[in-house]
């Protein structure tokens, strides 16, 4: 059961461990928008290429859907970055109940965006954990977890990559020892639990007042959506709102208030934040591609003295 890139490795190792794969079950396809078809789910193509039935119910928990899982017979649930949440009665479908491998080193980071929460948090290093699945959302006991370092420039894509391919060889080695019975689950304590819960688009605009550091990982965090995005104020000008896709942090330095530029040169505006400066690298305007901030300084004349922040 999966939906999002961060599946992928695990199911395809899953194929190369040798296991027999039933079906795959993931989310439906979303409508086309306007124009433009929904791009497909990496999911799916892999199940293609296996010969592998693709089960798409808008709902998991229906009867009707426990009723199609059953004639699948399966052993065991194995789910990643599906996008529905199993109730107890589906679980028990499956012989074996349901594993689920999770972004992050549980108790820490349960829900929706484990990873996006460890970049913003400025976290040195973190992980994922294969857990039992429980009627708990990310409660259950944990049969095995691997850890990695964060690099301090990476964002949430790169980051969701490195920490899927860690994964999909220790959700094999867990399916092994299930079959053997040979697995010693890990209870979670529930009082060392974090919540990551599901981004909403007003979580990416930029509070200037924050310092360098911590504006740098709210950028990597929260790509590709909700991305993190400010307003150039001007006098008598209709703001214009940029995404900020790229800054290098100083810390230590206050030269003036947070959001007002501080230097201007040919390839970068530095910023003052609540602790340090925001050298602004890479910048997107709205109804424009993405590029550096020399390209952007070409047609936008900013200057020092000028001012950026949110409107209202």
């Amino acid at each position: 059961m999966g939906t999002g890139p961060f599946a992928v490795p695990m199911f395809r190792a899953v194929y190369e461990a040798g296991f027999t794969v039933a079906a795959l079950v993931t989310q439906p396809l979303r409508p086309p928008v306007g124009k433009k078809p929904a791009p497909v789910p990496p999911m799916r193509p892999v199940a293609e290429e296996h010969g592998t039935p693709i089960f798409d119910p808008p709902s998991i928990n229906t009867d009707e859907a426990r009723e199609v899982l059953r004639g699948y017979r399966p052993d065991l649930f194995l789910v990643a970055d599906y996008g529905q949440i199993l109730k107890p009665e589906t679980l028990e479908v499956a012989r074996l109940g349901g594993i689920n491998l999770h972004g992050s080193l549980l108790p820490k980071y349960r829900g929706a965006a484990p990873i996006n929460w460890a970049i913003f948090n400025g976290d040195a290093e973190t992980g994922v954990t294969v857990i039992q699945m429980s009627s708990r959302v990310d409660a259950g006991a944990a049969l095995a977890k691997a850890s990695l370092f964060v690099d301090p420039d990476e964002n949430a894509v790169d980051l969701e990559r490195r920490l899927s391919e860690l994964g999909a060889p220790l959700v094999c080695e867990v399916i092994a020892k299930l079959a053997g019975g040979h697995l010693e689950p890990m209870p979670q304590d529930p009082s060392l639990a974090t919540p990551a819960r599901r981004l909403r688009k007003t979580d990416g605009e930029i509070d200037w007042r924050r310092s360098a550091l911590q504006i740098k990982n709210q950028i990597r965090a929260f790509e590709p959506w909700p991305r993190s995005a400010t307003h150039w104020l001007r006098d008598g000008v209709e703001p214009l709102r940029l995404i900020v896709a790229r800054i290098e942090a100083i810390s230590g330095e206050k030269m003036a208030e947070p959001g007002v530029v501080v230097a201007v040169d040919k390839e970068s505006v530095s910023l003052a934040t609540g602790d340090g400066i925001a050298i602004v690298r890479e910048v997107q305007a709205a109804g424009k591609r993405q590029m550096s901030a020399g390209e952007f300084l070409r047609g936008y004349p900013v200057k020092v003295g000028d001012r950026f922040g949110s409107i209202g």
